[in-house]
């Protein structure tokens, strides 16, 4: 398990470096995140020295507790503002009520 988890963080902290553009501090200025571009680096890094610090095994639960800030801050940006407003495959939240009641 500490394989695979590291493994997801590790690429996708290398990509935060090579497509900054897209999954840095592009994507961080348009969910709202303060300095993108000093953020997006860091939390690359920090995604890529966690990430293989569970890999080889060394401070695990330091890299785990960093790794679930990381990834709660993205759930919380992303995810759940997508199920509340914008929704996913045309079911959100807001819809439910009316969904379920039929009208």
């Amino acid at each position: 398990m500490r394989l695979l988890v590291g493994s997801v963080f590790v690429s996708e902290g290398i990509q935060k470096f090579l497509y900054p553009a897209e999954l840095a501090a592009g994507r961080f200025a348009k969910i709202g995140i303060p300095a993108p571009e000093f953020m997006g680096p860091f939390v690359g890094g920090f995604e890529i020295v966690c990430g293989a610090l569970l890999i080889i095994g060394l401070l695990t639960r330091l890299a785990a507790v960093v790794l679930l800030i990381d990834i709660s801050v993205a759930i919380l940006s992303t995810k759940i503002p997508v199920l509340l407003g914008h929704g996913f495959c045309g079911l959100s939240l807001q819809k439910l009520p009316v969904m379920v009641s039929g009208a």
